[in-house]
């Protein structure tokens, strides 16, 4: 398995893993490489820092004790903060999910129930989110009540 750095002609970079460097060529080659942001097809490797172990020195494999390693410092680099949407992709989420919740009340597991009580006039017509299961949703849709799933999980209140 070879992991590689990719960019995508949008300026998208990203990693993905291979079984090996002429099956990203051939998967490339066939366009089944896509960017993982914006699903662009030209995809192409990135530069890449090689991760590289050091050698033994040649005095250790003659029999002379190895000298004492000298202890590696690594700069900390900054933990991207997980509050915080970090692309675009998830930005755009973040800003959807805030348009919902700011414009629409929360019914919670009644969502079923208040659609369909909409739909049929028996309730005051507003905008709505909530929770269904899969067969509940389906059959609001089958019934024609518009209803749509939302790509994110409510917020729920904890104690």
């Amino acid at each position: 398995m070879i992991q590689y750095a990719l960019k995508c002609a949008e300026g998208h970079c990203f990693d993905s893993w291979f079984q090996s460097a002429s099956a990203f060529d051939k998967l490339a080659a066939a366009g089944m490489v896509t960017c993982a942001v914006c699903g662009s097809t030209k995809v192409e490797k990135a530069i890449m820092t090689p991760r590289v172990r050091p050698a033994r020195s040649a005095a250790s494999q003659v029999g002379e004790p190895a000298p004492e390693p000298t202890p590696q410092v690594e700069t900390p680099v900054p933990a991207p903060s997980l509050s915080e949407p970090a692309g675009e992709a998830e930005q755009a989420l973040a800003e959807m999910r805030r348009k919902v919740e700011a414009n629409s009340d929360y019914v919670g597991d009644k969502f079923v129930s208040e659609a369909r009580a909409m739909h049929l006039g028996d309730a005051p017509e507003r905008s709505i989110y909530g929770e269904a299961k899969p067969d509940e949703a389906k059959a609001l849709i089958e019934e024609g009540v518009p209803v749509m799933p939302l790509p994110f999980m409510p917020n729920r209140k904890t104690n």
